[in-house]
């Protein structure tokens, strides 16, 4: 008999489909808070620090690299920690990264509380570091632990729901977060990111069953290079990336075109918060009905890009709120709705030995997408106009989609 013992329910037997118990909400919901945890530390911090280090302060080049030193961490460390996650178990490489998150936030609100003058933009530099680095090491873990928890039959549906929680993270990052350095200051920031990853972290211990490492033969360098150059890979990754591109920008620049159409910030965020929303509530759908057979992988991606072209091409045609409110949730239902599928085809592809590699991997991608996508925006509004560079964005996105929905069955990553 293949199900885990009720009688031992924080074990599940490596290599095998767990019963309906492991996969039951009340596991699955402590991995979705941890996405959670990552998403609602990134945008919490970066978008309150403008309001904190004015430029009276310190130069925009300091806060820069306050900005990116999270991001830097992430794209280094995460391939490293989701390897490690492969060789030790994910639950360990998951509680420890939680732990780390809450330690160093801690530690940036002792530093500030007793002396407010040291909790300068160096010092928030390096907590910033340190929590990319341990987010590096949750994040892809918690998505190894997803896929291996998992049968087949339920990974699009599931990896829906932990990106919609991810999606409540990027939404309620912003918000909450100004509203908490209103109140208390980056302090207080810092200390409910902590306090939050260490009940994450403690609801993972108490809830979430081990997930034992499983027999690998030794992989070279070379085998690494060929299993992350494999269309296997390469095709959901590559749309990972080209969505987290897509949301990052929307997020950033819709916004820019509200004000410059003579929009207040207030209907400028409720554009944003109708992208959020409208991908946080269509990746479940999506991943069940890829689950149920009624959307393939190919047609997830082919409507997915569709969807996000068009909402770029309306936000650099149609002007006014409505424009901008119909782009917006063009876009979100188009990054909803490849997500899950994505993640999904890259677990039932990898080997489950290699899982938390491949995720760690995908996860650079999306790294790289979430920095690339408004640097190319930027850099081709630059020359031409803010329409102009989401009109080229399309374009790259559109040949993206092209590939990522080329024929070729899906075929297991080499181990």
């Amino acid at each position: 008999m293949n199900d885990v013992p009720a009688s031992d329910p924080q074990r599940a037997a490596p290599g095998v489909a767990p019963t309906a118990e492991v996969t039951a909400f009340r596991v699955l919901a402590p991995l979705y808070s941890a996405g959670f945890v990552t998403a609602f530390g990134a945008h919490a911090v970066a978008a309150s620090l403008g309001t904190q280090f004015g430029t009276a302060q310190v130069s925009l080049f300091a806060l820069g690299v306050a900005l990116a030193v999270y991001d830097i961490a992430e794209v280094l460390l995460k391939p490293v920690f989701g390897s490690l996650a492969d060789r030790w178990g994910p639950r360990p490489v998951l509680l420890g990264g939680l732990a780390v998150f809450a330690l160093v936030s801690g530690a940036f609100t002792v530093v500030d509380l007793v002396s407010p003058a040291s909790g300068s933009i160096v010092a928030l530099a390096l907590v910033r570091l340190g929590q990319g680095a341990a987010a590096s090491a949750f994040s892809p873990a918690a998505g190894a632990m997803v896929g291996r928890l998992v049968g087949p039959t339920r990974r699009g549906r599931v990896f829906g729901s932990y990106g919609a929680w991810k999606g409540l993270g990027y939404t309620a990052g912003p918000l909450l977060g100004g509203v908490i350095i209103t109140f208390g200051g980056l302090a207080a920031l810092f200390a409910t990111l902590g306090a939050v990853a260490a009940a994450v972290a403690i609801w993972i211990a108490v809830t979430v069953p081990v997930v034992d490492p499983l027999p690998r033969r030794r992989q070279t360098l070379a085998d690494l290079g060929r299993r992350l150059l494999e269309p296997g890979f390469l095709r959901p990754t590559s749309a990972l990336a080209a969505t987290t591109a897509a949301l990052s920008v929307g997020v950033g620049f819709f916004p820019v075109i509200g004000v410059r159409s003579g929009l207040s910030p207030v209907a400028t965020g409720a554009v944003v918060a109708c992208l959020a929303l409208a991908s946080t509530l269509v990746q479940p759908r999506a991943g069940r009905a890829h689950d149920r057979g009624r959307l393939s992988s190919r047609q997830a991606m082919a409507a997915g890009f569709a969807l996000t072209v068009a909402g770029f091409v309306i936000a650099a045609t149609v002007p006014g709120l409505g424009g901008l409110i119909l782009a917006a949730v063009a876009v979100g239902l188009g990054v909803g709705t490849i997500t899950p599928v994505a993640f999904a085809d890259l677990a039932a592809g990898s080997r489950p030995e290699r899982l938390g590699q491949t995720m760690g991997s995908a996860e650079v991608g999306r790294e790289l997408g979430d920095g690339g996508g408004p640097l190319l925006v930027g850099a081709l509004a630059s020359v031409a106009t803010v329409a102009g560079g989401l009109g080229g964005f399309a374009v790259v996105l559109a040949a993206i989609g092209v590939a990522a929905t080329g024929r070729g069955g899906r075929r297991r990553i080499r181990s």
